[in-house]
């Protein structure tokens, strides 16, 4: 366990799958959560979870698409509470299909979630940081944000930008204190995203999540906890001398950096 008492989270997409176990996980350590997401039940649920370990949690509620949700959302949270350690982009969708069949409705809103949800959250989060000199920014990428497979082009496209970004930001951000990277998740189960991506994958007769276990080499699908985990030690001091790095948590499925 590491020792976060009294340290602030702002993460998008907190409500529910990866962003869920990470802000119980980060609850546990000590910190004080604040939700932005675009599913206000579910978040409130999360929040009460939070607030029964005895930390503060509030929630804000809008699209990160959309700038002026993010920056309205933000700007309320930040205010409540008081300033932010840990900023954490969780917001994600993914639409399969292959590129030429693809509506271009489903690409336009990949890239408006998982890469300009980015955008606009760090805009409305970092100068905050940048101000006090100091933080960490986690970023939710994925091992095909390294590795582009058929069917993936717009969650590939969207996750090599995350990553970009985190590189990017990396650099700009080290002078003034604040630490980015990302995380680069495998096959994890148990989300709300994994039980849309079934129904895709079924739809269009693509290998299910039971039948794509047997090519990991630790031998089962990750969960929400083993992200979470490495969450935790991002949002730690003990990653204080790490910056612009995209870790992958996928079981062994991908060991290249």
């Amino acid at each position: 366990m590491y020792n976060l008492t009294g340290r602030t989270v702002l993460i998008t997409g907190g409500a529910g799958g990866i962003g869920k176990a990470s802000v119980l996980r980060l609850a546990d350590e000590g910190c004080d959560i604040a939700i932005f997401d675009r599913q206000a039940e579910q978040a409130e649920e999360t929040a009460a979870l939070i607030r029964a370990k005895g930390r503060k949690a509030y929630v804000a509620t809008g699209d990160v698409s959309k700038a002026e949700d993010v920056k309205a959302g933000c700007a309320d949270l930040v205010k409540q509470l008081g300033h932010v350690d840990i900023l954490i982009n969780c917001a994600g969708i993914l639409r399969l299909g292959p590129l030429l069949e693809m509506d271009e409705a489903a690409w336009h809103n990949s890239f408006g979630v998982n890469v300009d949800g980015v955008f606009h959250t760090c805009r409305a989060v970092l100068p905050h940081m940048v101000a006090r000199k100091q933080g960490k920014v986690i970023n939710m990428a994925s091992w095909m944000g390294k590795k582009a497979l058929a069917n993936y082009s717009a969650y590939c496209a969207t996750k090599f930008s995350v990553i970009a970004i985190t590189q990017a930001l990396a650099l700009e951000m080290a002078p003034h204190g604040i630490a980015v990277n990302s995380v680069c998740p495998g096959l994890i189960v148990d989300t709300q995203m994994r039980v849309e991506s079934e129904a895709q994958h079924k739809a269009q007769g693509l290998p299910m999540a039971k039948d794509r276990v047997a090519s990991i080499p630790m031998g089962r699908a990750g969960l929400p906890g083993d992200v979470a985990r490495i969450v935790a030690f991002l949002a730690s001091d003990e990653s204080d001398y790490m910056t612009g790095q995209g870790i992958n948590i996928t079981g062994g499925m991908w060991t290249t950096s």
